[in-house]
């Protein structure tokens, strides 16, 4: 990929960074440099991915957590390879059983009601078995020291931990006790700098890693959170947890102006991107990446393949719209047709008729590995088992409760989920890795990371530091507080209703990592947070 790596055309901490033996990007430097240590140790890209992950829950456990989600892209000799380890509902729940308790049309964030089986320890295991280099014990050691010693706070995870302390510490209920004694054991949420330990945590990960996550879904960790569970009102019994594997899926892609841009297929919502560049490879873009224009046409894509897919995406086992469809080009035209100067409010189409983290790692071998992980909204469910520093992900609330819904929640399903992985690449070799966090965020982050390297020529580092925007519904807008005059009120005049955001942090956050034309790596790190690249 051609770019200017000496631009500077936006504000940033850094230029672009390179090295040749190995990269590790991140949100939290801690976590990156334990990734950079395992490879030091002779330890692959994936082995790096995995002990970044396993640190992350100990780190920014204010987005993710031990009992979370997770997807991964996985480039290696010559093949890119996708991971779904996402959860699936228990068994003893039932839409029925949620429409009596009163929900209407989706679950609560908080409770026993939207936790899934989690899928993040199950992927890092997998991961390992199937392309590390090192023991998984050694691997995730590194996660375990850090939950056992200590580590000072990062000041982006201290506010969003102090913001989750005012939510969580006024949940009542006897399965929300474990929560304060783990992550607000002295009645506060730990300043930026200050130091913080569990040593409950740091023995579950010990466990999962001499067991390969056995423990986790059949074994002694498994028990402990289906006795918890059937103490304090959930829904697990042992064979939700016998039953779940993480799923080997073949990734789906688009091709763009030269470039083949892939994601994970549903139940994961990256179909978004896809769909979204479909539709905008039709239209010209002015030369000008920050012109009313630009954003138009870049929004107007965005939001109708946002509503398809909140229509369309579910469960692959339930999903009646085929992928194919959705990412036909015959359909991306008849979406295409819908923009004009104006700003529509989104129907979805017919295509049958014709507080997550995110990383990245890569090695002087060719390994690449895209990869997050996710809670979803912030520390999750709010429920953390006693004992283990298991804090358990919410993602039921990505379900339906209309029945009439292809994603409607049912027992043993998986829900629609917002995170992603990207990868690029070009005929047929890997440009590298990307993702953006941030829930909804995630795909517009994908759409307008790729928009900036691949129509304007952005090194990795401008193509996260550029201002962004944020489609929320209807014709409802968010742009960056850095947004120029010009732009607000010319997206204004063309009907947009443009709302101005000063804390960039539901901006998403996000890690690049491309090879370049003599092999090396060029990194790039989020700015919007203590985002980190580990190199050598």
């Amino acid at each position: 990929m051609k770019y200017d790596p000496h631009s500077t055309r936006y504000p940033s901490r850094r230029t672009v960074t390179y090295a040749a033996q190995g990269m590790v990007c991140t949100s939290v430097p801690l976590a990156a440099q334990a990734g950079l240590n395992i490879l030091r140790r002779g330890g692959n890209a994936f082995d790096a991915a995995v002990a970044t992950a396993a640190c992350m829950p100990v780190v920014e456990p204010c987005s993710n957590g031990i009992g979370g989600d997770a997807f991964a892209l996985i480039w290696s000799k010559g093949k890119l390879y996708g991971l779904n380890s996402s959860g699936r509902a228990s068994q003893g729940i039932s839409l029925e059983k949620m429409l009596a308790k009163g929900y209407k049309n989706e679950l609560p964030s908080h409770g026993w009601d939207p936790v899934m089986v989690p899928g993040a320890p199950g992927a890092w295991a997998e991961i390992s078995r199937r392309f590390g280099r090192l023991p998984l014990t050694e691997v995730l050691e590194p996660a375990a020291q850090y939950a056992e010693n200590g580590y000072p706070v990062s000041p982006t995870v201290a506010r969003a931990w102090g913001r989750a302390f005012d939510v969580y510490t006024k949940l009542e209920g006897p399965e929300f006790i474990p929560w304060r004694e783990t992550f607000a054991p002295d009645g506060h949420a730990p300043s930026a700098g200050e130091m913080w330990k569990c040593p409950d945590m740091a023995r579950t990960l010990r466990e999962i890693a001499r067991t390969g996550a056995e423990s986790f879904y059949r074994g002694p960790l498994m028990e402990k959170i289906v006795d918890f569970s059937r103490k304090t009102g959930g829904y697990f019994c042992e064979e939700d947890f016998a039953t779940w594997h993480p799923e080997w899926v073949e990734p789906i892609s688009t091709r763009y102006k030269g470039y083949d841009v892939f994601e994970i297929p549903p139940n994961g919502h990256g179909i978004t991107v896809l769909m979204a560049l479909n539709i905008l490879k039709g239209l010209e873009l002015p030369e000008d990446r920050d012109s009313v224009e630009t954003y138009h046409k870049m929004i107007e894509a965005l939001k109708m393949a946002f509503t398809d897919a909140k229509t369309y995406v579910s469960d692959p086992a339930t999903m009646q719209t085929r992928v194919a469809d959705l990412l036909s080009d015959e359909y991306a035209a008849r979406r295409r047709a819908l923009i004009g100067d104006m700003a529509i409010d989104p129907q979805p189409g017919d295509p049958r008729c014709g507080g997550t983290v995110y990383l990245c790692a890569a090695d002087g071998e060719g390994n690449m590995i895209s990869y997050i992980q996710s809670n979803y909204k912030g520390f999750g469910s709010g429920i953390v088992i006693p004992g283990t520093g298991i804090s358990l992900q919410d993602r039921g609330c990505g379900f339906s409760l209309d029945p009439k819904s292809d994603n409607c929640l049912g027992p043993g399903k998986k829900a629609y989920h917002t995170i992603i992985p990207g990868f690029l690449c070009k005929n047929g070799q890997p440009v590298g890795p990307f993702g953006v966090m941030g829930g909804f965020m995630q795909p517009q982050g994908h759409l307008q990371v790729l928009v900036n390297a691949i129509d304007y020529g952005m090194n990795p580092q401008e193509c996260l530091d550029a201002p962004r925007f944020q489609w929320t519904s209807g014709k409802k807008i968010q742009l960056e507080a850095c947004a120029s005059p010009e732009l607000v009120e010319g997206l204004r005049a063309r009907g947009h209703e443009v709302e101005i955001v000063k804390d960039s942090g539901g901006m998403g956050r996000g890690q690049i990592i491309w090879r370049t034309e003599y092999g090396t790596l060029a990194g790039g790190t989020e700015p919007r947070c203590d985002g980190h690249i580990a190199v050598y």
